[in-house]
This record gives C-alpha cells, structure tokens and sequence, in this order.
C-alpha cells in the first residue's frame, strides 16, 4: 500500500515493534542497541560537512556584515527571549504541582553513574564555555564533531566569502553546493535505514527499563511531559499565531523528524532533514543555515524546562530549603548552563549536573533520583527543542522578510498528498547549486 512507503509510517512501526518486543523478550530487546546506535552514528557522521555547506552557502546570500550581524542579533534575541520563558513556566509549575514533596530522600548514596556525569560536569565555567567554542584547529572541529566549533567556522568562512565579493558562479561556491548535493544524497540512503534505527533504540530502553516504566510514569516524568505539551501548544502556539502561522501545521511539517527522535532521544538525528526540509518550506537558506545550527546549542526549550523542573524537584525530594531568591539565582545560572553542548541523549542531564556543581547548593546525590529516569525525560527535552527550533527559524525567517508563503502552502499541500521526495533525492530549486 502507498501508506506504508511514507517515512514517518515506517517509523512508526519500527517503534510499535519495539514495544511489543520489549514487553514480551526484554533480554532480547536490550540487545537490539547496536541498531540504534549505529543509525545515531550515522547521522552524526554527516552533521558538520552539512552545517558548513549550508551555512556557507546560506551566507553567501547575505549582502553585507551588517546584516549578518541583525540576523545573529535577532536569533540571539530571540533564544534568550524563549528560553527565560521556559524556565520560568518549569520553575512555576513544579512549585505549583511540587512533585518530589514528601519524599524526603535525604540520605540518598550517590550513584556511581551519577558520580561519573558529575565528575565530567565539574569543569564547567562560563569562560571555558566561551573558550570551548573555539577549536584547537579546523580539523579538530570537524573530527570531533563539535557543533558549536563547526557553526563558528562555518560563519567565518561565509563571511570571509561574502565581504570578498565571491561571485556566485567561483569554483569553491561550485564545490561546496556539489559537495551539499552529494550530502543529501547520502542522507537519503541512511534515511532508509530510520525503522530500523528507531526499533532498536526504543527496543533497547524498554528492554533495560522496563515496560512499567513506560506504564506508570512517575510524577515528575509527567509533570515534565505535560508542561513541555502547554509550553509547545500555548506559548509557541501564541507565537507561531502574531507571525500569522499554525504551530499545528509545523508540527505536521515535521512529524517524520519528531518520529525519528521519538524513537531515539536524540535531536540531532533530526538535524540533516530539517535544514533540508525548512529550505524546501520557504524559508530563505542564509536563515535557516544560520538560524538552525545555532539553535542546537543556544535555543533549547525543552533543556531549559528540564533543567528548572529538575532542580526544583530535588530541592523538595531531599528537604533542601530553596527559597525564591535561590530560585532566581540558579534561573540566571541555568541561563548559561542550558547553553552548548549536542542535544543527544542524556545531554540534558550532563548539563543538570554542571549546574549542580556551579551552584553546590543542592546536594549532588540528588541526581540519582532522576538517573533512572533520564532516558523518559531525554525523548521529551529533544522533541521540545526540535519544535522550538523549528519554530525559531520560521519567526526569525518572518521577521527578516525571508519567508515564502506562497512555497510554504504548496510544500505543505504536496506533503498531504504524499507527494514529498525523500531527502536528498532532488536537489533544492531556487537556491545555488553550481
């Protein structure tokens, strides 16, 4: 049936598969991990020559430095703006709903594999931040595949191409729009491995924690759930509406991406497509190649509701007094915090444990109480962020008078009828292309 060659159907029934047999073989399922990892790797292996081709060539199109610098203004704007108001929303709603009240986990043992996260974040400082977003060199950048340090590199060598006055038919401009090309295409190919790729990750975390798990939420998982729900259908939703959009059609525009990161807890799987899939969408590629690789590391919502819910709950679990004054404290803290970094799965976590160890007000052992849970917490921090993602670059493209409505209602149009090519199977109409 023509239904089940959609993409997003397959997935779907990857993760379906996924459940029944974490349910019925858990021993079995659990050494279905390979497959998701492999899928994940892949991905990861195609995100930094994709950033810098599409930020390179989006930046090409930019007529000046100054107005680069007004995009970057806006969507650093625009970040900050998003991401205070959902820590805010986090912080309000878990000293309404106050879900680790009564616990009194005070003499929790600290987890080994919480000790290991913690050791690893204990590094952290706002100038080793900064600093870390400048590679050892341009080689080191790709082969560790920092995004941060690809973006920086990416944005230097747009620019440096733009202000020399490139031409649009210069060979490096050809070898790079080729290279792009050559990109998705490959893309495409591993794309076709998704159902698989999301059966084995689902598979594996069911298999490892159990279906109970994933039957009796604890309260926490959620509360967490439900707010990042409100925060995408209410707050986005107001905001996708003043720009004269529908957050429900974006959504729809995205599903086969929110599937995939379904299945896997990781937004960077989603990544390659969605710079693809918003081009295509109308909107204009310098936004998208700016807009988009940035926002994985400085937009990232569901991280910033996480990271507020989180620190509120262990506060109340383990009886530590956390008055409202410490609240805005760490509120300003998390802003740094919830910066950089991939948005793979646990990364979140990572970034809890940072905070913790900047803060030191709350006690660390606390962490254990989410530890086994992270996984049900990472696949909703990284749907939120890809959906905020999304979002921001349709508001910034809107806002730069970037956005083609006119190609946005045809794409959305050809998408119901099940008329979209995969990735990379075509190349980009209206954009260079050598």
């Amino acid at each position: 049936m023509k239904i089940f060659r959609q993409l997003y159907v397959q997935v779907l029934i990857g993760i379906v598969l996924a459940i029944i047999l974490g349910i019925a073989a858990p021993n079995v399922a659990a050494e279905m991990k390979p497959l998701g990892d492999a899928f994940i790797a892949l991905l990861r292996m195609l995100l930094a020559p994709i950033i810098f081709c599409s930020v390179v060539l989006g930046l090409t199109h930019v007529s000046n430095m100054s107005q680069l610098g007004r995009l970057a203004g806006k969507a650093l704007i625009y970040f900050e703006v998003m991401s205070t108001v959902a820590m805010i929303l986090g912080f309000i709603v878990v000293n309404v709903v106050e879900p680790g009240a009564g616990l009194h986990a005070t003499n929790l043992a600290l987890d080994p594999g919480v000790t290991k996260v913690a050791s690893a974040a204990s590094h952290f400082t706002a100038v080793g931040f900064f600093l870390s977003i400048i590679p050892y060199t341009l080689v080191d950048a790709f082969a560790k595949g920092e995004i941060l340090q690809v973006l920086f590199i990416s944005v230097l060598t747009g620019a440096a191409l733009s202000v020399g006055g490139v031409g649009r038919d210069s060979t490096i401009l050809k070898v790079i729009a080729e290279g792009q090309q050559i990109l998705f295409r490959v893309l495409s190919f591993i794309m076709r491995l998704a159902p698989i790729g999301a059966f084995g990750a689902m598979a594996a975390a069911i298999g490892v924690f159990g279906a109970a798990t994933l039957v009796s939420l604890a309260k926490v998982v959620l509360l967490y759930w439900v707010t990042s729900v409100f925060f995408v259908v209410v707050v986005l939703g107001a905001v996708t509406a003043m720009a004269g959009l529908s957050i429900f059609k974006l959504v729809r525009l995205v599903r086969e991406e929110l599937l995939l990161v379904l299945g896997t807890a990781s937004g960077e799987v989603a990544l390659p497509r969605l710079i693809l899939k918003l081009e295509q969408a109308g909107c204009d590629e310098s936004v998208v190649g700016f807009v988009l690789p940035a926002g994985y590391s400085f937009n990232l919502d569901g991280t910033s509701i996480y990271m507020a819910i989180s620190v509120a709950f262990i506060a109340q679990a383990t009886d530590t007094p956390f008055s409202l004054w410490q609240q805005v404290g760490v509120l300003a803290i998390l802003l740094l915090t919830s910066k950089g970094g991939t948005t793979v799965a646990g990364g979140a976590f990572i970034k809890l444990a940072a905070t913790m160890q900047t803060v030191r007000v709350l006690p660390l052992s606390g962490l254990g109480l989410l530890f086994g849970i992270d996984r049900l917490m990472a696949t909703c921090t990284a749907l939120t962020n890809v959906v905020g993602n999304t979002v921001a670059v349709f508001i910034i493209a809107k806002w730069e008078r970037a956005f083609d409505r006119a190609k946005f209602n045809a794409y959305m149009a050809q998408q119901a009828a099940g008329k979209i090519q995969p990735a990379g199977a075509e190349p980009l109409h209206g954009t260079v292309r050598g």
